[in-house]
């Protein structure tokens, strides 16, 4: 049996690469992760709630990004692109490059297949040594569930649960709410996701 021996690159080396990279790529610890194209119930889902987002912000001091931003987890060594981040303050810039932050304070991601259990277990305890991060919203795309993760004391987390559609979700750490109606808007469940899927 033939070994392929893995290559490690370096973050200067991840961030070279991916300027020049047609498609986006995360970076965990030495490796490069591809990431494959989203479905269209992970877009309608993610643009949903970034586009009330953005509305129920424009008149404060909250900003909304969406996966083009990455995020820096220095103490994991990992850049990655989650589906949406809600910043507090103004943007913490890594080495004043503008196109990686810091310092958000909600992060969402929209589950898939082959995402769901990386999402809720290895990606969240990296998202947890962001000293700025206070709330985690895992989104299913095949099915009306909700998983809210609200930080209440050092190392003490809670969850709550959404699955009827006329429920409606309210940020702990964030003023904004939306129904799962209007989350889910369009999302058609009968569409089978492929099992090529999102790549973390």
């Amino acid at each position: 049996m033939q070994v392929t021996q893995q290559r490690y690159y370096t973050p200067e080396e991840y961030l070279a690469l991916e300027e020049a990279a047609e498609y986006k790529s995360e970076y965990i610890d030495g490796q490069i992760i591809p990431m494959a194209g989203g479905t269209i119930n992970h877009n309608r889902i993610a643009g949903n709630l970034y586009a009330a987002l953005n509305f129920t912000f424009r008149q404060q001091d909250y900003e909304v990004f969406t996966s083009d931003l990455r995020l820096w987890i220095p103490q994991k060594s990992i850049y990655t692109y989650p589906d949406v981040m809600i910043l507090a303050d103004e943007p913490e810039f890594f080495n004043n490059r503008q196109d990686i932050i810091l310092n958000p304070q909600v992060i969402v991601e929209v589950l898939s297949k082959s995402t769901t259990g990386y999402d809720r277990e290895n990606k969240f305890e990296s998202y947890r040594t962001i000293s700025t991060f206070q709330e985690y919203l895992l989104i299913d795309q095949t099915r009306i569930h909700v998983e809210q993760f609200s930080k209440t004391g050092k190392k003490q987390w809670s969850l709550r649960e959404y699955d009827d559609e006329d429920e409606a979700i309210a940020l702990a750490t964030v003023p904004f709410d939306i129904s799962l109606q209007d989350l889910y808007n369009k999302v058609q469940f009968e569409l089978v996701e492929s099992d090529v899927d999102e790549c973390i």
